[in-house]
């Protein structure tokens, strides 16, 4: 199974595909926004992400202040949810700003849209659709973006199986190109989030749903959650990316930096050859330790021509020279006799050995 993205083909047999999720990190400055965009490619990212919603067609100011109180890691916030959403929003005439910044660097643009307005405007600029967790059973968006033939990416975060599976195949049944990532959607940045990942739900995804692409869309720190993810399958990371952790602001707490993103791609870089092939060989630069680190048989003692071999007269040592007996058979060099001498310590040799 295969996709493509942009110039980028997907799989397992192709190199992982990173996408660096400005989101709100842009602090609605326009050129702090191209700024991470050219960071973000310079630490390595295949593309780089925004999130197209206005905050009246997102989140309901009147709810969230009936909820007598803001929760999770909203509740480190100075200003209301509506007011960070209202802030956080990308102007739509960015998108076109935003997209020729993008291939100036030759980096994939990508955005999330969260209406149907949105997932129109997008349509001429994004190689595909990314789809936030939170939509996951808003099925109607899901089959929208669906029909516009780009591949789709979708986050599973605070998801259960069920839902999962519901949006899955409202998906395949009109668009068969499909990446499906495991998420967590907390957003505190607490070491304590590592137990809640469950990387393991990929090995799930993979047998329910062998005709998708792996992917993880994370917000841990460090780079545990995305190499146990490659390792399982994961050919897509999407992580959160800021020039500042300090920043004040909903996503740049818990987002990578340029230095921990390049530090990111290194490992899985160096992750993706060390996984290499599920045959199991001797490789080509350990045909020398075949010698050197394994053994043969040995004369234990100077042996005459005509003596007949006992075991004692064998020793097992290396290194293992080409051509000589090896120690899975000394059982039958015993009671063979020696055609010619062998002086202590030299290799035996079937040509050497008669009954």
């Amino acid at each position: 199974m295969t996709l493509k993205i942009g110039t980028h083909e997907i799989g397992m047999d192709h190199p992982t595909y990173f996408i660096a999720d400005i989101a709100a990190n842009h602090d609605g400055d326009l050129e702090r926004a191209k700024m991470l965009i050219r960071l973000a490619k310079e630490a390595g990212a295949d593309a780089a992400k925004f999130q197209n919603f206005h905050a009246p067609k997102i989140v309901s100011d009147y709810g969230f202040k009936s909820l007598g109180g803001q929760q999770s890691h909203q509740a480190k916030w100075k200003k209301s949810v509506f007011e960070v959403y209202k802030e956080a929003s990308v102007p739509s005439d960015w998108t076109p700003v935003l997209k020729e910044e993008c291939d100036k660097q030759g980096i994939d643009y990508f955005s999330s849209p969260y209406d149907f307005e949105a997932i129109d405007l997008l349509e001429k600029y994004v190689p595909a659709y990314k789809i936030g967790s939170c939509e996951i059973d808003w099925i109607e968006t899901l089959v929208y973006m669906a029909l516009k033939g780009k591949p789709m990416l979708i986050a599973t975060g605070a998801a259960n199986i069920g839902e999962v599976q519901k949006a899955v195949h409202a998906i395949l049944a009109v668009n068969k190109d499909l990446v499906l990532m495991q998420c967590n959607t907390n957003y505190t940045a607490s070491l304590e989030n590592f137990k809640y990942i469950n990387l393991n739900v990929l090995k799930t995804y993979a047998t329910m749903f062998p005709q998708v692409i792996l992917g993880l869309s994370d917000h841990t720190p460090g780079h545990a959650t995305v190499l146990g993810a490659v390792t399982l399958g994961a050919r897509v990371i999407e992580k959160h990316f800021t020039d500042d952790n300090n920043r004040e602001g909903p996503d740049h707490a818990f987002a990578m930096n340029p230095k921990t993103w390049a530090e990111m791609i290194e490992n899985t870089r160096q992750l993706e050859q060390a996984l290499g092939s599920t045959d199991k060989f001797v490789t080509e630069n350990e045909k020398e330790t075949v010698i050197i680190q394994r053994r043969c048989l040995r004369a234990a003692r100077d042996i005459n021509a005509g003596e007949i071999f006992t075991r004692e007269m064998i020793d097992v040592l290396r290194p293992a020279t080409p051509g000589a007996i090896l120690p899975d058979q000394v059982k039958t060099v015993l009671g063979l006799r020696a055609v010619k001498a062998i002086p202590l310590g030299k290799e035996l040799r079937w040509a050497d050995l008669q009954e």
